[in-house]
């Protein structure tokens, strides 16, 4: 087959809408593929949408219960024969870093019974891989894979939440990190942030107040000065700091954003955090289950010249830390009870052989069942951090 490179070559080459064509045309000149077929994850991580020339022009897939499901879920390719037809779908992951975008499914001749081999299915998954990095960048220059991830349309202010977040999952040696936001087609306030660098995490998890876009601009203000501050390299006390300085500068307090800002030294575990409102923390630590404690400070934009004090604790190897917004916490069920008395915990262990990147949208889905029926009070934010941190790395208590 076509060396990576050169598949990769002939990827950079083509038109960002046309990406998806020369990974089909390079896989069935190479296997003789019967078919090769692109789905992309929906905004809600439930359904895989085809990819067409024109969007939704076939049926989308469940994530939970289809073979190209279950490759997503693994994130490992899964083969499945089918003998009438002397054919074999083989299902592979599409991801970055990470990231699940969706699967690609392609169908291959199979006479013999004997299936794909290990170096057939190695070079499937390369321009599987190779294709997930374009998809990335042809978001830049097309829509027709934005497109393609709506099972339904997004408001406006979803439009603007989704175009502000930096992925949905991401993975690195030290940490895998994954986040969803619900409802995913009419989000408002709720959002997240991360970038790393050599030895450095910084993550925020941010509740804007109000309502529709009056709640998705407050969000995309106050998360567009905190990228600001951080990419100056100025202190996490020094980004809280500007934002709210932003924020209180554009509405006098009668607006602002609930935070939490997070800066993990990659080496050793250790965590400075600024709790600037209502986003919680959750630790599994050895099986136990237990709410971080911080001590609680001003939301960002509600008073002018605010100083913001960094609080620290230590992650170990092992631990999962769950970032979780009103919008869940506070849900209540039928009977009045908040989902954080009990159900959460529940959730939280039911959960915990699950991956960080699926973690936020079962927790998600069982709040669902607590509250019942009808249209949530709130948007809802659940954020899973894994920690491995490194083998050299400090430990502490």
């Amino acid at each position: 087959m076509d060396r990576p490179g050169t598949v990769e070559g002939r990827l950079r080459e083509a038109q960002p809408h046309e990406i998806f064509e020369v990974i089909r045309a390079t896989i069935e000149r190479r296997h003789r593929a019967h078919t090769v077929e692109l789905l992309m994850a929906d905004y809600a991580v439930t359904r895989l949408q085809p990819v067409d020339a024109l969007p939704h022009t076939r049926a989308p897939l469940s994530v939970h219960d289809t073979a190209p499901g279950r490759a997503f879920g693994a994130q490992e390719p899964y083969a499945v024969p089918d003998a009438p037809a002397a054919a074999v779908a083989v299902h592979l992951p599409v991801s970055v870093r990470g990231d699940r975008l969706g699967v690609l499914s392609v169908t291959l001749p199979d006479a013999d019974g004997a299936g794909p081999t290990a170096q057939t299915v190695g070079e499937l998954q390369a321009c599987a891989d190779a294709l997930a990095h374009e998809l990335v960048v042809a978001g830049r220059d097309t829509d027709l894979f934005l497109q393609a991830r709506r099972a339904e349309r997004l408001t406006l202010a979803a439009e603007m939440q989704w175009q502000l977040l930096p992925g949905r999952a991401c993975a690195r040696p030290e940490y895998t990190l994954g986040a969803q936001l619900e409802p995913a087609y009419a989000i408002f306030g709720d959002s997240f942030d991360w970038s790393s660098s050599a030895d450095h995490l910084h993550v925020t998890v941010n509740n804007g107040m109000g309502e529709g876009i009056q709640a998705a601009l407050l969000t995309n203000l106050a998360v567009s000065a905190l990228r600001n501050a951080r990419r100056a390299g100025l202190s996490l006390s020094d980004q809280a700091y500007l934002a709210d300085q932003a924020v209180y500068g554009q509405h006098q307090g009668d607006q602002y954003l609930a935070a939490l800002l997070l800066r993990f030294d990659l080496p050793t575990g250790n965590v400075e955090v600024i709790d600037a409102g209502s986003p919680r923390i959750w630790r599994v630590r050895e099986g136990a289950v237990d709410l971080v404690e911080l001590e609680p400070q001003m939301p960002l934009g509600m008073f002018e010249d605010t100083v913001y004090e960094p609080q620290s604790f230590t992650v170990l190897p092992g631990d999962r830390l769950l970032f979780i917004s009103d919008g869940v916490y506070d849900a209540l069920s039928p009977g009045g009870e908040k989902y954080s008395l009990r159900a959460l915990v529940r959730s939280i262990n039911e959960t915990r052989l699950l991956p960080a990147s699926q973690v936020p949208r079962a927790i998600l889905q069982n709040l669902l069942g607590h509250r019942g029926p009808g249209p949530a009070a709130d948007d809802a934010l659940v954020m899973c951090l894994d920690w491995t941190g490194r083998p050299d790395g400090g430990a502490g208590a």
